[in-house]
């Protein structure tokens, strides 16, 4: 079994192929597999850390990353995603480590937020999160915000 390969990069020093693949993956999962018609390319990325998991040359794993301040008050981690047929393998904590990690060098901060499906809960909870607030709708599915210190 191929290990993760993880590269973190800012919007201009992903190439032509990498932003296919990772828009690809992002529409796979959130658009046709979760059957959820929303805008994904929100012209966030040019200010986000793209964090890229590779498998045999290929994105199989992805979140995007902001600063403090940009999306909320603390740092976060949205559109964490893994290729279906590579779930089984624990990419889903590897990409996550991954990018508390980035945030923390990048960032320098461990303050980080994010909006987490509310499946989806435990699986943050292992990473340090603790949900706060009330679950609400995005874009139809059930979410919850959950917070990192």
């Amino acid at each position: 079994m191929a290990d993760l390969k993880i590269e973190v990069k800012i919007f201009k020093d992903l190439d032509i192929d990498e932003l296919y693949d990772l828009l690809q993956l992002r529409s796979e999962v959130f658009v046709v597999e979760q059957d959820c018609v929303y805008q994904d390319i929100d012209g966030k990325d040019k200010e986000a850390l793209h964090i890229l998991g590779f498998k045999n040359d290929k994105i199989v794993a992805y979140t995007r990353c902001f600063k403090p301040g940009y999306y909320f008050k603390e740092a976060a981690i949205g559109r964490v995603v893994v290729k279906d047929s590579e779930r089984s393998f624990g990419y889903g904590h590897d990409i996550m480590k991954a990018s508390q990690q980035a945030i923390s060098e990048y960032y320098k901060t461990t303050n980080i937020k994010l909006s987490a499906q509310q499946y989806l809960i435990n699986f943050y909870e292992t990473h340090g999160y603790k949900t706060t607030g009330e679950g609400y709708l995005e874009d139809g599915i059930p979410h919850i915000a959950m917070v990192r210190e």
